[in-house]
């Protein structure tokens, strides 16, 4: 039961702590003059993340490369299955047709790459170096093109800055918020791993398995915050936005620095199943998006389908059987 209440800690640590942390860093920067659109690309798009880097560095440092490797995979199909569905049903959402023309492909690429380095069964510092320094380039390439074009793509960058700044907050408040996010995810990821890995352990799971399901739930929590709220709020635009700017950074972002602290190896069934499922989810992200460049309440409802039966197949062995696949 300890670890029951350990792991709903961690989540709502994690939850606090992801939100505060970004909420008094874009508004630390906008202090200091940076431009809403560099917020919207760097610090909200990549700061929501927050959670999943240190949850899957921490539980890397633990000697549970399943549950690193499990939070990454898995954090993305819950972005796409769980939050895009989610906020598809409170409000239809628009694509932003020049955001996605560069960022739809560019979220094939790197997941095409995912697949590639998950099937090569590790990953080590050489391939962590590479996917971060591919993060840094199409980072400083998006914002190069945006700051020449200053097109609706920069204009929903700069939105998403708006969506988490905190008017009328002094520096030194801002300041500590920041700092107390900053413990908060600290914290809360180590209580979520522990958490997970005797959770895992008492109901003979795999490490990985948890990793997919319950620690990528929590650590996406911050995303999904951010996206409902947009969506609430009627700018469903920028909830994308930050969804496929989250699912980059878990891809390049996260595992490069997961495999720099200590290479990882890559858990059978996640090669031979999930993988694919985070490739499936990409590419259903990109179809529905371009089918009229918007993503509706339909397509919402096929994504949370997906996501159910997803969860049922991680946690059933009868299912995971059928499709031969690796005991959980």
């Amino acid at each position: 039961m300890n670890e029951w209440i350990l792991l709903a800690a961690g989540f709502a640590l994690l939850l606090a702590g992801g939100e505060f942390l970004v909420r008094g860093a874009v508004t630390i920067a906008r202090s200091f003059g940076m431009s809403p659109m560099l917020i919207g690309l760097t610090l909200v798009g990549f700061g929501t993340s927050t959670p999943e880097l240190v949850a899957s560095v921490n539980a890397a440092l633990k000697d549970a490369p399943g549950l690193a490797i499990g939070n990454v995979v898995g954090s993305n199909i819950a972005n796409i299955f769980l939050i895009i569905g989610v906020s598809a049903l409170i409000l239809p959402m628009a694509t932003n047709r020049a955001a996605f023309r560069r960022d739809g492909p560019a979220l094939l690429i790197a997941t095409a790459l995912l697949v590639g380095v998950v099937l090569a069964g590790a990953i080590d510092r050489m391939t962590g170096a590479a996917g971060l320094a591919l993060l840094l380039g199409y980072t400083l390439y998006t914002w190069r093109t945006d700051s020449r074009l200053l097109d609706d793509a920069a204009a929903m960058h700069g939105q998403e800055a708006d969506e988490v700044e905190m008017p009328g907050t002094s520096l030194p408040v801002a300041f500590a918020i920041t700092l107390g996010g900053m413990a908060g995810v600290l914290v809360g990821a180590d209580l979520l791993v522990d958490a997970a890995i005797v959770i895992a352990r008492g109901f003979g799971l795999s490490e990985a398995v948890i990793g997919l399901t319950l620690v990528a739930i929590g650590t996406s929590l911050p995303e999904l915050t951010t996206s409902v709220m947009a969506a609430i709020r009627r700018h469903a635009d920028v909830a994308f936005g930050n969804i496929v700017g989250s699912c980059m950074f878990n891809i390049l972002g996260i595992l490069g620095v997961t495999a720099l602290v200590t290479p990882l190896a890559i858990p059978a069934g996640i090669a031979a199943f999930d993988v694919w499922i985070a490739a499936l989810a990409a590419v259903m992200l990109v179809v529905f998006a371009m089918t009229g460049w918007r993503i509706g309440r339909r397509e919402g409802a096929i994504l949370l389908a997906a996501y159910a039966l997803y969860i049922a197949f991680q946690l059933s062995p009868e299912l995971r059987a059928t499709l031969g696949l690796p005991a959980a």
